[in-house]
């Protein structure tokens, strides 16, 4: 297994990336939790990974901390919820927004989230109670780096970022269109969709 990769960040598009370790270039796929931590292009970076092993092909899952591996591994154990979903959590809700929809049985919550109905979501409260790291765990993370980097149309690849991460094209795009106009970049994007979404 591979338990970590630290080298410099090569390329981001939401939820690729790719990470050049002495000359060799590792593509991942990575929740929009650990974008969001991510440093300029061609900056260093350590990221914890965990291995998926398919018929058709490997696929290498990065995260920037512990816990977020933790809670990933701890996902892809429910019945139904498979590593794109897995991701999809990870990326609409912080580790602690989860926990507390898992410990309120908050249902609605996990709704808004694409791809969970309200029978997935009622098998991961009761399939997660036991699985979730202690709350200390989770609220570990590692130290944020500031994003530096910008992309040459932003709101285009936070569309397809979303789209990416289960939502419909139309869906995707009412939410970017409904940022205000600011220079933000694909990452701040993603995140003030999420967060949108979240509060309807």
């Amino acid at each position: 297994m591979i338990g970590f990769i630290r080298g410099k960040l090569f390329s981001k598009t939401p939820p690729q990336l790719v990470v050049d370790v002495q000359g060799v270039g590792y593509e991942v796929e990575a929740p929009m939790t650990t974008f969001y931590d991510l440093p300029a292009l061609g900056e260093e970076v350590q990221l914890f990974t965990h291995l998926v092993i398919r018929d058709d092909a490997h696929i290498l899952f990065a995260f920037s901390t512990e816990s977020d591996r933790k809670m990933f591994r701890a996902l892809i154990k429910v019945n139904g919820v498979g590593p794109k979903l897995a991701l999809t959590i990870l990326s609409g809700q912080s580790a602690e927004e989860f926990h507390r929809c898992i410990h309120d049985n908050d249902v609605q919550a996990l709704v808004r989230l694409p791809g969970i109905g309200k029978k997935t979501a009622e098998r991961l409260i009761i399939e997660m109670r036991d699985r979730l790291p202690k709350e200390s765990e989770a609220n570990e993370s590692g130290d944020a780096q500031p994003l530096a980097s910008r992309i040459s149309n932003p709101k285009q690849e936070a569309i397809s970022a979303l789209c990416t991460l289960g939502y419909k094209p139309q869906d995707a795009s009412k939410m970017v269109q409904n940022i205000p106009q600011q220079d933000h970049s694909c990452e701040d994007i993603i995140k003030l969709a999420l967060q949108g979404a979240a509060g309807k």
